[in-house]
């Protein structure tokens, strides 16, 4: 009889500490809402609009922030390199305009002719968007891509590891991993931590990525 309740007993432990492993090593996949923003030029934009996308690059950024400030080229450049390819990109300004004048909608209109923006730089207003992503700091970039109608997150965090010297950037993040998921491979860095001013909610953030 002892025997027999030891060997259920193993069997029993044997079989939760599968379970607990498959638990401990399956990924999470994190998916986001569409949204449908004001961008600068005055038409709604939302994901849907982009019939053809392969997945986006959306970046979380702002006017007054320094360390943003550094990024609308390399964002331009990331633009341009992906769009074609069924990757575009897309900025949204989830900033509080209560405390931060300087990133009303109308000085983003400004900010984007001024730097020549050649993607959208949508006004999340009611800051739902920064919230569904979990956007934490200015830029955070997140990738997402098309998994059964659904926008899966495959990458959050920097855009690359040097704000203020991108020609001494040792790895651009951002770009590693859209280049492979258009090789249909895994992305190897899921998360970065994202580095920048702190994006401050009027209601509090549920879940944010990179505290």
């Amino acid at each position: 009889m002892k025997s027999i309740i030891d060997k259920s007993f193993f069997v029993a432990v044997f079989l939760v500490s599968i379970l607990f492993y498959s638990f401990i090593n399956s990924e999470t996949k994190k998916t986001v809402a569409d949204f449908n923003l004001l961008n600068v030029n005055g038409k709604m934009v939302s994901l849907k609009d982009y019939k053809d996308a392969k997945g986006f690059i959306i970046v979380f950024t702002c006017n007054h922030c320094p360390f943003a400030k550094l990024y609308p080229d390399r964002m331009n450049k990331l633009n341009i390199k992906y769009k074609p390819l069924g990757v575009p990109l897309i900025a949204i300004s989830s900033t509080d305009t209560m405390v931060y004048e300087e990133d009303t909608f109308a000085k983003m209109i400004k900010k984007a002719k001024d730097e020549k923006f050649n993607f959208p730089y949508l006004f999340d207003g009611l800051q739902t968007t920064g919230q569904n992503f979990g956007a934490a700091k200015t830029p955070h970039a997140f990738i997402i891509w098309k998994e059964n109608n659904e926008w899966v997150v495959k990458y959050n965090g920097a855009i690359d590891d040097n704000g203020k010297e991108p020609e001494k950037a040792e790895n651009h993040f951002v770009e590693k991993a859209v280049d492979a998921l258009l090789k249909g491979k895994e992305v190897e860095t899921k998360e970065t931590k994202s580095l920048g001013c702190q994006i401050h909610y009027r209601v509090a953030l549920k879940a944010v990525n990179n505290k």
